[in-house]
């Protein structure tokens, strides 16, 4: 069978194949560091003849000692076929493709390469051992390795054990490719931290593993590094604070400079700073800044300075209108933050607290002064109130005033207060047949006047004054209206008018009586006087006239009367506040002007004297009605003028009221101003009293 005979034939071959010379170990590829020992096996099996090495396909020779080739050998046993070769020391040229040979069998190994290491040197660190350098400036660390060292060698940078990055490497080639050198550069940006460091530059290959070191230092150059601190750092104000400077700076420090809030402190040099610390050291931080060749540094720090409060922003007033919201605010600055109060102005209820006070829905009762207030702080300084008024918008507030009743027929006027906010558009008054705004219009009159202060917010206020020149019995029974509008709305009120009565007429008929008998008892006397003393001549240059009968008039008081008696004997005399009447050394009587020369009293004088008449009549003219009922009577005197007087007695003693013309008023009434109300000093502006109208008598002297 052709399969079973093929595979015998097989069996047979391979048995003789097994009998013929062969490696049974062949050399490897082999790596060995300078000056150490190299080994390269070999081993053949049935072969006993002779056994070479090829270095790079040259023979070494077939001896075991290798002639020629001092520090190669060949090692082992023949017999058993190891022929191994060695290497020692090894050196660089030692480095090449190694074969083990049989040559009588024709035996070849594969080719083994030897390579030899060469371990790197220590590396150069440019500028070492003690490299200078300034802080915050770029620079760049150069380290360099050297030699044949075989492979070439990774430059590597520490810092204590911990490797750095940020390296470049570079390699300078030699023709033959084998690197020159080998540089690594170090790129970093120092700081003043890095002052006396330590680095290091290693170089590691395959050859050392472990590699070698050189180390250097750094030596800096900055700009001072500061430490500024206060003692004490929190305080009170007004009390003293050491500011304390210090500086870490290479090369030295060369100055010092303070500042507060950014503005030279004058007069401060050295490190130490002593300040009285107030409220703007809290926001105005004290700096110090320390300078050297190499620049400056600058560090600042703020007090914890603790006083009371200080007022920023007071509240702005506010005009709101009726239903709307009102907000005030108002700032206070304090250290510790001071506790804010709102009030309303007179009570002590809180209303809020903080910077901000709402009051929702404002009515007319919401107007007013509204106080905000901060304590004073620990210290016991600072701290006080700020007011501001809200004024309530709304339709005007209208109320009568109290007016004085008026006579039929006289003046009178009526009046009304109006407060508004905003205000009033205008002020109308109106009765049964018209109205009036302003100016006159018949017997009506309309003046307006600002109001006195009224309650706080509740807006300007306004006076109207309705004057009536004549009254008629209709003003009496119906009403005036005073009314007044504005944006919001109107308001208004009812005035109405006081009659006055004539004076009673029983107390008149009973002073006139009285009146009549006191002037009828001075003129007997009189008549008596001059009937024993007969006619007396008179001056021609004055006159003088002498009313009897006033209930409001007085007796002049002077040393003439304590020499003639008392004053019933002569009856009253009208006489101004000063002394008209003045003696002369004669005895006769001076006028005196009592306006100091402003109706400029001149002219003819006449000396009259109240007595009776040739028909046995009471001297004293007929009046003359010419003003309205309620006006004093008038007397005409032309019909007397140039009539001596019965005696002398009234010439030197009684006294005379100089008048300057032939006619003169007996009585007067100081007629109704239409002024502004005449307000006491001390009448509050609520309700108003009536503006009475003077009644004191005074004499008339009519121009």
């Amino acid at each position: 069978m052709p399969v079973p005979a093929l595979l015998v034939l097989l069996f047979c071959l391979r048995g003789r194949a097994g009998l013929s010379p062969h490696f049974l170990q062949q050399p490897e590829d082999l790596v060995v560091l300078l000056g150490e020992e190299a080994r390269l096996p070999c081993a053949l099996g049935t072969y006993s003849g002779l056994v070479q090495w090829t270095k790079d396909g040259l023979a070494l020779g077939g001896e075991r000692d290798l002639p020629g080739w001092s520090r190669y050998w060949i090692s082992g046993n023949a017999a058993s076929g190891q022929h191994d070769l060695h290497i020692r020391p090894v050196e660089l040229e030692d480095q090449a493709s190694y074969e083990c040979q049989a040559t009588q069998a024709g035996l070849r190994s594969r080719p083994a390469q030897l390579h030899v290491l060469v371990p790197p040197e220590a590396p150069h660190v440019l500028g070492g051992p003690s490299v200078s350098l300034v802080a915050g400036v770029p620079a760049n660390l150069t380290c360099q390795s050297r030699g044949d060292a075989r492979p070439t060698p990774e430059l590597l940078w520490f810092r204590d054990g911990v490797r750095l990055d940020g390296t470049t490497s570079y390699q300078t080639l030699l023709k033959k490719g084998t690197a020159e050198s080998v540089e690594s550069i170090l790129s970093l940006t120092p700081s003043s931290h890095d002052d006396g460091a330590t680095l290091v530059c290693r170089a590691r290959s395959q050859a050392l593993p472990a590699g070698r070191d050189t180390a250097i230092t750094l030596n800096l150059q900055y700009s001072p590094v500061v430490t500024l601190s206060a003692e004490p750092q929190t305080v009170q104000e007004g009390e003293k604070v050491t500011f304390l400077c210090q500086a870490r700076a290479q090369p030295p420090v060369t100055g010092y400079r303070w500042a507060k809030g950014g503005s030279p402190v004058l007069g401060a040099r050295g490190p130490m700073l002593e300040v009285v610390a107030d409220a703007s050291f809290l926001t105005a931080p004290v700096s110090c800044e320390v300078s050297n060749a190499v620049g400056s540094a600058n560090r600042s720090t703020a007090l914890d300075v603790q006083f009371g409060p200080i007022l920023l922003a007071k509240p702005e007033p506010m005009s709101v209108d009726l239903g709307e919201d009102a907000f005030f605010s108002c700032a206070w600055r304090g250290n510790p933050l001071p506790r804010v109060t709102w009030t309303r102005h007179g009570v002590a209820q809180v209303l809020g607290y903080g910077p901000t006070l709402r009051l929702p829905s404002v009515g007319p009762e919401d107007a007013g002064d509204y106080v905000c207030k901060a304590e004073p702080g620990p210290s016991g300084l600072g701290g006080g109130a700020a007011e501001a008024r809200l004024t309530v918008n709304a339709p005007p507030v209208v109320t009568a005033l109290h007016s004085a009743p008026a006579f039929l027929w006289g003046p009178a006027r009526l009046q009304c207060l109006v407060f508004a906010s905003p205000a009033p558009e205008a002020v109308v008054w109106s009765w049964d047949e018209g109205f009036l705004e302003k100016g006159s219009r018949g017997r009506f009159l309309v003046e307006t006047f600002p109001a006195p202060e009224g309650r706080a917010g509740q807006g300007p206020g306004l006076i109207s004054v309705l004057h009536i020149s004549a009254t008629q019995e209709s003003d009496f029974s119906r009403g005036f209206n005073c009314s007044a509008r504005n944006r919001l709305g109107e308001g208004g009120t009812w005035v109405s008018l006081g009659r006055r009565d004539l004076l009673p007429t029983v107390p008149i008929v009973a002073g006139a009586a009285s009146s009549a008998m006191t002037l009828l008892m001075v003129i007997t006397g009189v008549a008596l006087c001059c009937w024993c003393q007969g006619k007396a001549s008179f001056s021609k240059q004055k006159n003088l006239v002498r009313i009897p009968g006033s209930s409001h008039g007085s007796s002049l008081e002077g040393p003439e009367e304590e020499e003639t008696g008392s004053n019933e004997d002569q009856g009253p005399i009208m006489h101004t506040d000063s002394s008209d009447l003045v003696l002369d050394e004669e005895g006769a009587l001076e006028t005196k002007d009592p306006t100091n020369g402003y109706y400029k009293v001149r002219g003819v004088s006449v000396s009259l004297s109240l007595g009776k008449t040739p028909g046995g009549d009471l001297f004293l003219p007929h009046s003359s009605p010419l003003g309205p009922l309620g006006t004093p009577p008038f007397y005409d005197f032309n019909s007397h003028l140039g009539m001596p007087p019965p005696c002398k007695l009234y010439r030197a003693q009684a006294g005379y009221l100089t008048t300057p013309h032939s006619r003169a008023f007996a009585s007067y009434i100081k007629p109704t101003s239409f002024g502004p109300p005449d307000l006491a000093p001390r009448t509050p502006p609520f309700p108003y009293a009536a503006f009475p109208t003077a009644s004191h008598p005074r004499l008339q002297t009519h121009v």
